[in-house]
């Protein structure tokens, strides 16, 4: 079993199933939601905001409507630079510990190898690397625009032709998109990914 990865940052996850996956995959802090609890207990919010001050928070939370209603919560309550949107990829399947699927249909974090999780955090053991890539990329939304991304016709497909190719789940707003690529490529993968060449 290879070696728990060192994360610097608290990780924001849904239940205490999820928890426990990836405490097998790093060492850290792990918090959880408590499902939809984090809608109606006004001491989760009170904890995330004060960690907020603090760290940079990791959200990965299921890619079922669910975790997606449950992400768009913690956007709403949580500054936008203090958040490091990861996002599990959408597989079919079934949790073991369950009788029934869920009502999508996918596995949540808690279904996830252990491998892809690895992979997925991985690159945010290195606090000061996450921190400079935070601070010094400057995507922005004039980039997204420019390059069709929003405000367009047909910009909903071609933000989901990105995400599909990046990894990231279809359906994201033009700000979780933005938030997203910001910590997963530098400016000028960005650039790349897009198809197009910008003196930066």
């Amino acid at each position: 079993m290879s070696e728990r990865l060192k994360i610097p940052y608290p990780i924001i996850v849904e239940g205490r199933y999820d928890k426990l996956r990836l405490e097998s995959v790093v060492e850290g802090q792990i918090l959880t939601t408590d499902g939809f609890g984090v809608f109606n207990k006004t001491e989760k919010a009170t904890l995330f905001r004060a960690l907020a001050k603090k760290t940079p928070l990791i959200v990965l939370t299921d890619s079922d409507g669910a975790g997606k209603l449950i992400r768009s919560h913690l956007s709403s309550i949580l500054p936008a630079d203090r958040l490091i949107q990861l996002y599990v990829p959408r597989i079919a399947g079934k949790e073991m510990r369950k009788r029934e699927p869920s009502a999508e249909g996918v596995l949540g974090v808690e279904g996830m190898e252990r491998a892809l999780l690895r992979d997925l955090l991985a690159p945010y053991a290195d606090a000061h690397t996450v921190e400079r890539r935070m601070e010094e990329n400057p995507l922005s939304k004039t980039d997204l625009y420019e390059d069709g991304l929003t405000g367009g016709e047909g910009s909903r497909e071609k933000r989901d032709a990105l995400a599909q190719k990046l990894g990231l789940p279809t359906g994201m707003t033009p700000n979780a998109l933005l938030a997203a690529l910001r910590m997963l490529c530098t400016y000028e993968e960005y650039c790349a990914a897009v198809g197009r060449g910008r003196e930066v």
